[in-house]
């Protein structure tokens, strides 16, 4: 992980936010390199779920969310981690997360204060969430140890902490003037979903898609952009037909994982959790939990499928009739017009069920350079570093590189093939005129560039074989196989390669 980083910032993929100024913890910036493979990520993603699919539409809502909705969603009330401080040095930390960064021993010694097993880690958080009091009594008992300070500490008892920004709206700041940024993109198509179904006309099943940027005020961000407090999302809601969604939640199991594989992280570094129904979130009725194998960090949430049954729109359609918002019709809530939709089969007025894939932007970013990420030893002993990323996502899909810098003609055909293949709309084509081609490669093995296209003396007809001329070396990113291509073939040439 620290070479990936390493790597990351020396490439330009990513940098710290407000670096200038010391940085601000859990905020990163995205670099000339970063951006392009974040982009493609998202391109990928919506490309399968939206372009590709005939049941799903597209939704870019506002960051910015009334404070009703997050209240009536359940966020204002249980989006919230316990955490603890430690009294010697006023530090802060998220509850679960300490525990689980202590020895095992310490961590064996907790769990028994709870009654509880140490193999059974969700089962010894929920206990310490339930008692606070025994809590804070275990921790000091078992001599847990403050991360910063590497002392015992002295623990308060466990409180929660909601995470959600508040912001101010408007130029007075009182108790009516507020609001939130949203935590996550869900519920900007849960208040649009009637918007969505009258102006498409949409009946069910069908989807939701969105992507887009979530806040989180973290106790304590880390592991890179892993748990970061500005993060991004790529969520589905997927409504259907109650007693058709755990049909439904295991489609999209299956949909998630290949798209994953498609990505470059095979299933067989993923597993499937299948969450403990204590640890479930309060709108989940089933989840399934994608879980990476990090490097360093280990098995780590990549991406969660949760059945929300249908508490969104059911509690945004009951608390709209009781602020007045729409009529109510006392027989038959599910008739209230505003977040129902017909039955397939009834006709009848329904709240619909709701499958979310949710996963994150940036944690898909380090899950895909972490399996790209490539150390090999050539036949010259020599070890090079090489991000064998799928072309789909690389940043610069291909380099055009003048064999010399100071040479007008090598440089001016460069440039025109660079043109001409950028018309192609295969994504970014660089012109790479650093005049050094061993460095050039060695470059662009590090950031993922699949195709290296080499202008020199042979193809502008100054080499020793005439028979070269107009033809440039493709050199292959993996195989670091070169071949001699002819230019006027060499668009159709690389359209095979990269699509």
């Amino acid at each position: 992980m620290e070479e990936l980083v390493s790597l990351c910032k020396r490439r330009g993929f990513i940098f710290q936010g407000s670096e200038i100024y010391g940085g601000l913890q859990g905020f990163y910036d995205y670099g000339p390199l970063g951006v392009e493979l974040k982009n493609n990520i998202k391109a990928a993603w919506w490309r399968t779920n939206v372009y590709e699919r005939d049941d799903m539409e597209g939704l870019d809502a506002s960051i910015i969310m009334h404070r009703q909705v997050l209240r009536h969603s359940g966020h204002e009330a249980t989006f919230s981690d316990p955490m603890v401080d430690n009294k010697k040095n006023n530090k802060r930390y998220r509850l679960d997360h300490l525990v689980k960064d202590q020895k095992a021993d310490v961590i064996t010694k907790v769990a028994e204060a709870m009654g509880q097993s140490a193999e059974n880690f969700p089962a010894v958080v929920a206990a310490l969430n339930a008692n606070p009091a025994q809590a804070a009594g275990a921790l000091r008992a078992a001599g847990v140890r403050d991360p910063f300070s590497g002392e015992v500490g002295e623990w308060t008892e466990p409180k929660p902490f909601n995470m959600m920004f508040k912001t101010t709206i408007g130029p007075v700041a009182d108790d009516e003037s507020y609001g939130y940024l949203r935590p996550e993109t869900a519920q900007g198509i849960f208040t649009n979903f009637k918007n969505v179904v009258d102006s498409t006309s949409r009946r069910l099943p069908f989807g939701i898609a969105q992507i887009g940027k979530a806040f989180r005020n973290e106790i304590t961000p880390r592991n890179f952009i892993f748990r970061v407090r500005e993060l991004e999302q790529m969520e589905i809601e997927f409504f259907c037909a109650p007693g058709t969604d755990e049909e439904w939640h295991e489609h999209w199991l299956e949909k998630r994982l290949s798209w994953w594989e498609a990505q470059g992280v095979p299933r067989s570094k993923i597993e499937i959790l299948d969450v403990p129904k204590e640890d479930l979130a309060h709108y989940s009725k089933r989840t399934y939990d994608l879980m990476y194998d990090y490097p360093t960090l280990g098995h780590e949430e990549i991406e969660g499928i949760a059945n929300r049954s249908d508490y969104d729109l059911g509690s945004h359609t009951k608390n709209q009739s009781e602020l007045g918002l729409v009529a109510r019709v006392e027989e038959n809530l599910d008739s209230i017009a505003k977040l129902t939709i017909p039955h397939p089969e009834t006709n009848k007025p329904v709240v619909p069920f709701v499958i979310e894939p949710s996963a994150g932007v940036d944690r898909a970013m380090l899950a895909v350079l972490s399996e790209a990420f490539t150390k090999e030893t050539l036949e010259n002993g020599n070890e090079r570093i090489v991000l064998k990323l799928r072309p789909h996502l690389a940043p610069i899909k291909v380099a055009v590189i003048p064999l010399a810098r100071n040479k007008a003609e090598l440089v001016d055909l460069a440039r025109s093939i660079k043109n001409d293949l950028q018309k192609l709309g295969l994504g970014r084509i660089l012109l790479e005129d650093s005049g050094n081609i061993g460095k050039a490669y060695r470059r662009h093995d590090e950031v993922g560039t699949p195709y290296c296209v080499t202008v020199d003396f042979d193809t502008v007809g100054k080499g020793e074989d005439a028979s070269l001329t107009d033809t440039v070396t493709v050199r292959d990113r993996d195989t670091l196989a070169q071949e001699r291509v002819k230019i006027s073939d060499l668009s159709a040439y690389l359209q095979a390669k990269l699509r």
